[in-house]
């Protein structure tokens, strides 16, 4: 491999790489993969090759700064060592950059710290490390900074694939996925399968630890050991595909055929009928869910939902005349009074929920206790929200248990549906068993 103005250098690298190395014909270049798949060190390896050939500024981003230390500039530094050139390209620990004689830059910075990032001028090349892990905005502004007079100007992204609520599925994949206005750029499942594919001025390339032809047999058999306990890591991990990386909210949720859902309801001696509704505008949607619960097995179905946005009291009433008909009680999110207000007087047969403090945590609790929960096909948005829905965790990695991934406007209509409803479980039976005991009966 040639590595002119320097003497000529030898590197092995994997095969599933080489091309990706030298191919610069695309702005955005995407590396998606599993864990220990090569992908940084192939992406670091590139930006040398490129800085060694021509002049340029490159910027190499992480969410914070203090995680770069061990983990880009290290790696940088590994592979100088290995071509042999620390004599010729200068590392200087701090501030952290990396200098080359033809007066090509790397610098470092992270996005917990964006006032550093105004001073950049000229810079015509973006990695972007733990994509997922930076903000959408910033990634916007990055866009931003990405700017040279006569240079082609590139950025690549690298990153193991989370789950689909990530900007980066959105950006790249696919845009409100499930829902009547969503957009395709890319369908992630081709990607899995061809490994490599151009869609316009993006470069896409997926990797997973087969690719790493250095890798230890037993660091891989750990990554297949993750199949035996927690299948959503295995997909990450292994496979490198998109999914869910963390603790699911409702592991017992599943999707069903609308007939099969609706067949299953009629089959139940006594179904209790629950509608909730979240309202939203702007960011935010509204939800309301048709859902069924049979009381004995504690299974709960959901077999229709309306789901919208931007629309105000009179549109969103419009829509929902056929509730104003059939007199079905709904009950709704009490912050919304106006709302709430507004259509029952237009008809709807609707109140407000109850909400005392902690009523997040223990309604969360309340869905979790169904055995089942069952949902027909055809609730996109539910299926999208609640299937892939995990706990958030504070910075220390502790869960949170009453906040998530995202802002999912279909468990709250859940909630308030559910509102004078209560799962009993095994454990409620024990401490009623136990009062009626201490009172003697």
């Amino acid at each position: 491999m040639s590595a002119a103005p320097f003497e000529q250098v030898e590197k092995e690298v994997n095969p599933h790489f080489e091309d990706f190395l030298f191919d610069w014909n695309q702005k955005f270049q995407l590396l998606v993969g599993g864990y220990g798949s090569s992908k940084s060190y192939h992406v670091a390896l590139k930006i040398i090759l490129k800085l060694v050939e021509e002049k340029r500024t490159a910027l190499v981003v992480r969410e914070v700064y203090e995680t770069i230390r061990e983990s880009c500039f290290s790696l940088f530094e590994e592979i100088i060592e290995e071509m042999e050139l620390a004599d010729k390209i200068k590392m200087v620990v701090s501030p952290m950059q990396i200098r080359f004689p033809n007066g090509s830059k790397i610098i470092f910075k992270g996005m917990d710290k964006p006032t550093k990032l105004k001073s950049i001028n000229n810079v015509s090349l973006i990695w972007l490390e733990e994509c997922s892990e930076i903000k959408y905005a910033g990634f916007k502004e990055l866009i931003g900074r990405l700017r040279h007079p006569t240079l082609p100007l590139h950025m690549i992204l690298s990153t193991n694939p989370v789950d689909e609520g990530n900007w980066t599925y959105s950006h790249f994949f696919i845009k409100n996925k499930g829902q009547s206005d969503e957009v395709l750029f890319l369908d992630d499942e081709d990607l899995y399968k061809e490994r490599t594919i151009v869609v316009g001025d993006t470069y896409y390339h997926h990797s997973t630890a087969d690719d790493n032809l250095f890798l230890p047999e037993s660091y891989v058999q750990e990554l297949e050991n993750t199949k035996v306990y927690d299948l959503d890591l295995y997909r990450v991990a292994r496979e490198g595909r998109f999914g869910v990386s963390g603790t699911k909210v409702l592991p017992k949720f599943e999707s069903m055929p609308h007939d099969e859902v609706m067949k299953q309801i009629n089959a139940i001696r006594k179904p209790i009928y629950k509608a909730g509704m979240d309202f939203g505008f702007e960011e935010s949607h509204n939800a309301l869910l048709r859902m069924a619960v049979d009381d004995k097995e504690k299974i709960l179905y959901i077999y229709w939902e309306y789901y919208s946005n931007h629309k105000d009291d009179p549109e969103i009433f419009d829509d929902l005349k056929e509730f104003a008909r059939t007199k079905e009680r709904i009950k709704g999110d009490s912050v919304e009074p106006k709302t709430i207000y507004y259509l029952k007087k237009k008809g709807l047969n609707i109140t407000g929920a109850y909400k005392p403090k902690g009523s997040r945590l223990q309604n969360t609790k309340k869905v979790k206790r169904f055995h089942k929960i069952i949902c027909s096909d055809k609730c996109k948005n539910t299926i999208r929200e609640l299937k892939s829905l995990t706990y958030k965790k504070d910075k220390q990695g502790n869960t949170i248990y009453d906040e998530f991934n995202i802002d999912p406007h279909t468990f709250s209509a859940i909630w308030y549906g559910l509102d004078d409803y209560e799962v009993v479980d095994l454990k409620d039976h024990k401490q009623t068993y136990k009062a009626i005991q201490s009172l003697g009966l």
